[in-house]
This record gives C-alpha cells, sequence and structure tokens, in this order.
C-alpha cells in the first residue's frame, strides 16, 4: 500500500489521499484513521470526512495549523494496527424480479451473464460498506466480483424509487428515497435504510457489511406490509474480530 498523500484544500482543509483506485484495503485504511482522529479530539477540527479512498479534515486556522493536523494522522498511520476489526452483519431481503429490477435483463445481457447469475453474484457474499453519502443513510458496498465493472447508465433516470438497489464500477448501493440517480437497477428491498421517525433514522454505517438475501415478489409484499406496520426488525449480528469469514 502506497505512502498516503497530504493536500491543502484552501486553507481550512487537509486532505489526505490514501491512494487512486476503489480498494477495500485502502478503505479500511481511511476509516481508521478517522475513527482515530475523532478519539483525539484535537483542538480546531471542525469535521472529519472519510470517502472511499481519501479524508478530508476541517479544521479552525485560528486554533490549528494543517502542519500539526499532518503530524498527528502520520503519528496514527505510524501506530495502526494490522488486525480485524469487529462490524456488524446485516441480512437484507431483496426482490430481484419485475418491477423491482427494470434494468436486470439489460445488465445481464451487457454482462453477457443469465440474470439469475447476476443476482447470485450480487447475493453469494456480503458487501461492505466502504461510505455514506449522496442521500441521508445512502450506502456504497463493494466490492462487487470483476463481472460487475459496468460504467454506470447513459442517460441517468430523472426519478429513482426509495429503496433500489442499484450497480455500478463494481459497487453497490441502497437508494433510500426517491431521487434522481445514474445507477443501474437490480433489485428493491422492503427495508428503509433511512426512517426519520425511527430512534436511529440511519440503519447501516461505514465498515458494516450486508449480505442481501433473494425473496420472491409476494415476500417483498408481505415484508413491506410488516415494514409499514412498524412489525419488522432487520437481521443484524455483531461480528467480533477474527470471527468473519
Amino acid at each position: 500500500m502506497s505512502e498516503p498523500v497530504f493536500l491543502p484544500a484552501g486553507d481550512t482543509a487537509l486532505v489526505v489521499q490514501f491512494g487512486e483506485a476503489v480498494d477495500a484495503a485502502v478503505n479500511r485504511q481511511v476509516r481508521h484513521v478517522a475513527a482515530k482522529l475523532r478519539e483525539l479530539s484535537l483542538a480546531g477540527i471542525v469535521d472529519i470526512v472519510p470517502t472511499i479512498r481519501s479524508l478530508m479534515v476541517h479544521y479552525d486556522p485560528l486554533l490549528t495549523r494543517s502542519s500539526a493536523l499532518q503530524s498527528a494522522i502520520s503519528e496514527i498511520l505510524h501506530h495502526q494496527h494490522e488486525g480485524e476489526d469487529g462490524y456488524r452483519l446485516w441480512s437484507i431481503p431483496v426482490c430481484y424480479e419485475g418491477e423491482c429490477a427494470p434494468d436486470l435483463e439489460s445488465v445481464a445481457r451487457d454482462m453477457k451473464l443469465t440474470p439469475a447469475e447476476v443476482v447470485r453474484g450480487h447475493t453469494v457474499e456480503p458487501q461492505e460498506v466502504l461510505m455514506m453519502g449522496f442521500l441521508p443513510g445512502f450506502p456504497y458496498l463493494g466490492l462487487l466480483p470483476e463481472a460487475f465493472d459496468v460504467p454506470r447508465r447513459f442517460e441517468p433516470r430523472v426519478k429513482v424509487p426509495a429503496r433500489s438497489i442499484s450497480i455500478a464500477v463494481r459497487q453497490t448501493t441502497v437508494y433510500t428515497v426517491e431521487s434522481p440517480g445514474g445507477w443501474h437497477l437490480i433489485g428493491r428491498t422492503p427495508v428503509e435504510f433511512f426512517d426519520p421517525a425511527r430512534a436511529e433514522p440511519i440503519l447501516v454505517a461505514a465498515g458494516d457489511q450486508v449480505h442481501f438475501q433473494p425473496v420472491s415478489m409476494a415476500d417483498y409484499e408481505a415484508l413491506r406490509k410488516d415494514v409499514e406496520a412498524g412489525e419488522y426488525v432487520p437481521v443484524v449480528q455483531d461480528i467480533a474480530p477474527g470471527e468473519g469469514a
């Protein structure tokens, strides 16, 4: 893994770039540094924003300097551990049929696979939440098998239904509310990943893993009624360090 690069972003932010490509190991390093930096509670830090391969630290230049932050981050990197972290593993039902999956057939053709093979590739292993962004509670997950390295849609949709499961560039996402979007829609979950009425509005966090479970349209509709009635609780396990597959 290459050495991180420190880049100024004006006079109130510092960007730490950990790599050039989307890589799970790089992403874990980003999240590790972000977590340790929060624990330090250094004076002058206004916000810490982790992305898939970089970290932006906003700071008050009257209280700290970019050089001091760089030194603190370098110290974190020097002492970072190589072991695994614990995480939460979510089992999330997804319907890959009919109106829930408007792009599945075309994506399968482009990938030179059958729709069933696309579903299998999407569900065979849990996917790691690399970062949150774009919409409230919106997770970017990956990395999917290489066959899923497909570009975004040439023409984005004006409206993507809430809870749609999408894919592009070996990543998968969950649209938490209806919005425009340019990724391929291959399924839909009955589970709300963002619900402002919940005690914890956002379901998952960076570092969690999500195992998508295929369900029929009938099961999807039944589960959706349970969700709307407040009678459905997503299945989640706390996986201790070293217990993962």
